[in-house]
């Protein structure tokens, strides 16, 4: 076996072992990377949802699962970054904390004039 180098599309055998088109080899060993299945139990409501959408979008429910999956861990590690990086700026003092209620009164205070010039009486 060798390494597949420039393959366009593979297509795996029951034994697991890919039939490759449009390949060439060389004389390094194969790694084909195969799927893991994961189970994922989900709300009846939630399942009804997807098929739903799956049937509206005419994809697979497994693509929609795994596209949602996939959006939402790059989201989470976005927020995560951002979190580290706004503890790094506190910590290292380039940003003043404040405190939180003395902030929302503050905004409530000015919320107050805006609402008072807008409606004088």
């Amino acid at each position: 076996m060798g390494w597949v180098v420039g393959w366009k599309k593979a297509v795996f055998l029951n034994n697991g072992w890919p039939l490759l088109l449009a390949a060439m080899v060389l004389t390094e060993p194969i790694h084909v990377p195969k799927l893991t299945v994961m189970e994922v139990n989900i709300k009846p409501e939630t399942e009804s949802r997807l098929t739903e959408l799956a049937s509206k979008s005419g994809r697979a429910t497994d693509d929609l699962v795994e596209d949602a999956l996939a959006g939402y861990l790059t989201e989470v590690a976005e927020v995560r970054e951002m979190l580290d990086g706004r503890y790094d700026d506190i910590k290292s003092g380039r940003v003043k904390p404040i405190d939180g209620e003395a902030f929302f009164d503050s905004l409530r205070q000015r919320e107050d004039e805006l609402l008072k010039q807008r409606n004088p009486k």
